[in-house]
């Protein structure tokens, strides 16, 4: 072992203090050792022992008796170096052992490769030495072995490798985990797999994984110095590389790697894209999964961690409450151990929107969050003039349950009792979850509390599964007459009893048109989170101040945009309404208007009579009350007695409304670095400021989230109605028929 130790010391000699060409070149390497071997007197047996058949232990422990006396050992450095001199013309009939000893030491200088990236430029070094220093000095030996012109051809098929890729001899890395990177690199560049031998803090031994490939690498640090450098690299393979198409050395860190820059050019880039590129640049498939694991990987670096998240909720809310003005932002945690429970943030403009210029109407939904902490975002959301949504606030709890949606309510409730007396009666809209009914019957009295039919359809589909009683279920919801109503309820009944009866249980004023007692403007579901799915989706996997940050710039832009499109507007009324009433009065030029006295009309139409009331705003068709805008008779009634049709629709229908609605700013929010910055001097914020929030308990489990919603039924689309060939009934196939016999 001591004449191990002596080849270790006069190959580093050279390395470091001689010639790099020297090391380098495969021809030097053979005659260094092999002389050596002449001089010390080592057997053929031995020379087994340091070849590529010796064991795991001898060279583990060859390697750190030349670490530990490298310091100590530098005069022998030089007598090997005289000896090799002296003794140079015997190479050639020790070479193959020179060979083994080589690759023995090679081995042991390899400890720094298998679990780090830059692979692909040392593999292409090798390439680019074999070509100029192991093949020649093959040839100079007279020894034309047909493995290393195989070799040759194979690594030269691949890739070209970036020069910043390459390794050699000497070149130092600032710590193990650089050097076990560029080696990973190489190997990904040059398609070929490594296998870790040994690795530590202090040295890094790795080889070829293909059996019989005399690839060899070592790496080690050096005495009194930071740095890791590469002692020993045999550059020459015998293996044809690898066979498949992924990659052992291809991690999920050097996919996050690999991917880093385009993430942070474009955060949207999808794991099928990264795919793409990877196979593409590198020529290696991976799965979806370690692209997606990549990509949240780097994710996680850009927008910080989930527990900090948490832990700066306090100074989030004040940054909010400071730049709007008016907004309501409130954190609460659970008081014995400080984990997070409740957030709720409502901001100004949506609250001066809705008060002042919304529809009297709010629907209440929820949404669960793909977070690693999990949780459940609560919405309470409106509509603007034109129908679409016009988020009002939001509240993230840590689980859905019915205290949860009573605090909700309480800070939705505490939040419009400032201007109720200026708005009409409420109508809510939301599930049937036990914690909201009581919520609004607790907090909002005297608000008309309606079921959304989505939630209400979806509950009856699982329940009878039969496509044809849920349409007739939506008719009845649409029915604007108690006697279409109870027409559309018996035609279930005949298809069946069982059906009916469900529906008949609940009551029809929470859900039914015909018999709501409040002002619906159409709007049979909340339908809040379905409608937002295409951006509220990604921000529900984001930590919790990320997601609210999402949450407010889509607002702010949607605020600006149609800002600026109202401006546009030439007409009285917002387009949808304009178009209502256009297609009203077109409808209303066949009707025959009698004229009962100076508010009352009869309108006649080939489906029969209806009566108006233009003073009350009422036609008998229930229309005008239900939408807020009048009707084809109420139309018709209005032209005969030349009446201007706009004068008699909602406020909240104008153009001159709906600007009102967005005439506030959602003003954005500084980065969390300059938060410090606006908290000085402001002795509330430096009081929320020691406040920290833990995170829930509660754990996402393991793998993937889904990222689809389970949408709702698509009622415009036609759906193929399956037959039972047993029955002969609607519904169901064959396999699922319950019918007797």
């Amino acid at each position: 072992m001591a004449n191990h130790d002596l080849i270790l010391g006069k190959n580093h000699a050279i390395d470091m203090d001689h010639d790099q060409q020297l090391v380098h070149a495969h021809n030097h390497s053979l005659d260094l050792r092999q002389t050596h071997e002449h001089d010390l007197g080592l057997g053929q047996g031995h020379e087994q022992e340091l070849g590529l058949g010796h064991s795991h232990e001898h060279d583990e422990l060859a390697l750190e008796q030349n670490h530990d006396h490298e310091a100590s050992n530098e005069h022998l450095y030089e007598q090997d170096n005289d000896l090799h001199m002296e003794h140079k013309p015997n190479h050639e009939s020790h070479e193959f052992s020179s060979q083994n000893n080589e690759l023995s030491i090679v081995e042991q200088n390899e400890l720094a490769l298998s679990s780090n990236q830059e692979f692909d430029e040392n593999l292409e070094l090798d390439i680019d030495h074999n070509d100029e220093m192991g093949i020649e000095a093959v040839d100079d030996m007279g020894v034309q072995e047909p493995d290393y012109v195989l070799s040759h051809v194979v690594q030269a098929r691949s890739l070209v490798v970036n020069p910043s890729h390459e390794i050699h001899v000497g070149q130092e890395f600032p710590d193990v985990k650089s050097c076990r990177r560029a080696l990973r690199n190489t190997a990904i560049a040059l398609h070929f797999e490594m296998q870790t031998i040994k690795s530590d803090k202090t040295r890094f031994t790795a080889k070829c994984a293909s059996e019989g490939c005399p690839w060899r690498v070592h790496a080690a640090k050096l005495p009194g110095v930071p740095t890791f450098t590469i002692r020993t690299l045999h550059e020459v393979h015998t293996c044809n590389g690898i066979g498949h198409l992924g990659h052992q050395q291809a991690s999920v860190q050097w996919v996050a790697n690999s991917v880093e820059q385009r993430l942070r050019e474009n955060p949207n880039c999808k794991p099928k894209e990264i795919l793409e590129e990877i196979h593409r640049v590198h020529g290696i498939t991976l799965s979806y999964k370690q692209a997606w694991r990549g990509k949240e990987r780097v994710m996680a670096v850009m927008r910080g961690s989930f527990e900090e998240g948490y832990r700066l909720l306090p100074q989030y809310c004040e940054q909010v409450k400071r730049t709007n003005p008016g907004s309501i932002a409130s954190v609460y945690g659970n008081p014995t151990d400080d984990c997070f429970q409740r957030l709720f943030i409502s901001f100004q403009a949506s609250i001066y929107g809705f008060l002042n210029a919304c529809r009297p109407l709010l629907g209440l939904d929820r949404t669960y969050l793909k977070s690693k902490y999990l949780g459940t975002l609560l919405l309470a959301t409106g509509f603007d003039g034109d129908g679409a949504l016009f988020p009002l606030a939001f509240g993230v709890v840590d689980e859905e349950n019915d205290e949860n949606w009573m605090w909700f309510l309480s800070e939705l409730h505490n939040l419009l009792e400032v201007n109720t007396e200026n708005m009409p009666r409420l109508t809510i809209l939301s599930d049937r979850h036990k914690g909201i009914v009581d919520g609004v019957e607790a907090n909002f009295p005297t608000a008309f509390h309606g079921f959304c039919m989505r939630h209400l359809s979806e509950n009856f589909r699982k329940e009878f599964n039969n496509t044809m009683l849920v349409n007739l279920l939506w008719e009845a919801a649409q029915s604007l007459t108690i006697i279409e109503f109870e027409a559309k309820v018996l035609e279930i009944e005949e298809l069946s009893q069982d059906a009916a009866y469900w529906i008949r249980k609940i009551p029809p004023r929470l859900w039914a048109t015909a018999y709501f007692e409040g002002t619906r403007f159409g709007h049979l579901t909340a339908n809040i989170v379905e409608s937002l799915n295409s951006w509220l989706l990604e921000a529900s996997g984001l930590p919790i101040i990320q997601m609210m940050e999402c949450i407010r710039r889509q607002l702010m832009t949607w605020f600006n945009e149609r800002r600026e499109i109202s401006m546009q507007w030439t007409s009285i009324l917002v387009p949808t309404a304009e178009s209502h009433v256009a297609e009203a009065i077109e409808r209303a030029r066949s009707y025959q208007v009698l004229r009962a006295n100076e508010a009352e009309f009869e309108v006649i139409t080939h489906e029969g009579s209806n009566f108006v009331d233009i003073r009350n705003r009422c036609c008998l068709c229930r229309g005008w009350q239900l939408y807020g805008l009048p009707c084809a008779h109420a139309v018709a009634a209005l032209i005969s007695c030349r009446q201007n049709v706009h004068r008699f629709t909602e406020s909240c229908f104008t153009v001159a409304t709906y600007r009102k609605t967005y005439s506030q700013t959602i003003h954005p929010i500084p980065d969390k670095s300059l938060w410090k910055e606006f908290s000085e001097g402001d002795s509330d914020a430096s009081k929320s400021v020691e406040v920290y929030i833990n995170p829930p308990k509660s754990l996402r489990p393991p793998g993937r989230p889904r990222k689809k919603r389970v949408r709702a039924e698509d009622r415009g689309r036609v759906k193929r109605v399956v037959h039972c060939s047993r029955c002969n009934q609607t519904g169901h196939f064959r396999t699922t028929c319950a019918a007797p016999l």
